[in-house]
């Protein structure tokens, strides 16, 4: 009689990455990305969700991140040190991200995020950005390719707008110009942001400009390529963009359903 074959266990990479469970669930789901074999396409929004600045969740975060300033750690693991509660309440970073200079690793597993701010540009000793299982959160900032150290990321692909899995739409972008009163003001569910600062290209203030978006889809580390929000303050901005990476949509664009992607694989 031979022998059964041992069974092979595999480690959880994760296991120091997630926060405790609690009576209620630590974050939200949605269905933006979900449209396999959908003919047409229906038209997808980016998430409306305001972040509340009174939140505990909100407030410990804060807390968190001038710790993590203070003490000049490298691995950032905020999410661990939330309530499930919490966790459900955060659904960006704070702009004060930017002074976690050295920072090398930057946890966000199973997050509650809608979207990642521009101040994660200021990370410039960011060598790794793991936000797996974030499935709320489809695109990232443009200023993160500030990173120059950034080698290595662990995202959740199919949760992206323009994946190669699918190639589900990008949102449309809006056509209106954001107002010197409209950058600071702005609704989330329209521009991705409820404030555009800055120029994403050349860091300029995007004040008394005729604020213009496009999406572009880069290779950021050695693996993924992610969709980015461009924030530009001109059309020579948006000319300096790279070219945008193999196998997706090869000119910066501005989203929508007719939006001519490659075929999904």
């Amino acid at each position: 009689m031979s022998e059964e074959p041992t069974p092979q266990v595999f480690s959880n990479r994760w296991a120091d990455a997630v926060g405790s469970d609690g009576a209620v669930p630590a974050r939200d789901f949605c269905n933006c990305v979900a449209q396999r074999g959908s003919r047409p396409r229906r038209r997808v929004e980016f998430h409306s969700d305001r972040q509340d600045t009174t939140a505990p969740g909100w407030i410990r975060l804060l807390e968190l991140v001038e710790e993590a300033a203070a003490d000049g750690r490298e691995v950032f693991k905020p999410l661990v040190e939330l309530t499930a509660e919490q966790r459900r309440q955060v659904v960006t970073l704070p702009p004060t991200i930017a002074k976690l200079t050295s920072v090398k690793h930057l946890v966000l597993y199973g997050s509650n995020l809608v979207r990642i701010p521009p101040e994660i540009g200021a990370m410039t000793s960011l060598e790794e950005f793991t936000p797996y299982t974030s499935y709320r959160l489809h695109w990232f900032p443009y200023e993160i390719t500030r990173c120059p150290k950034l080698e290595r990321s662990t995202v959740s692909t199919r949760a992206l707008y323009g994946n190669y899995k699918h190639r589900p739409p990008f949102p449309l972008l809006s056509a209106a110009a954001a107002d010197a009163r409209g950058v600071e003001d702005l609704d989330p569910g329209v521009w991705g942001a409820a404030a555009i600062r800055t120029c994403s290209v050349c860091d300029r203030p995007t004040e008394a400009v005729d604020l213009r978006q496009v999406w572009i889809s880069l290779r950021t580390s050695g693996a993924d390529v992610l969709p980015l929000l461009v924030n530009a303050c001109s059309a020579a901005c948006i000319d300096a963009l790279p070219v945008p990476a193999e196998g997706y949509v090869r000119v910066p664009h501005t989203g929508g359903p007719g939006v001519d992607q490659p075929p999904a694989d």
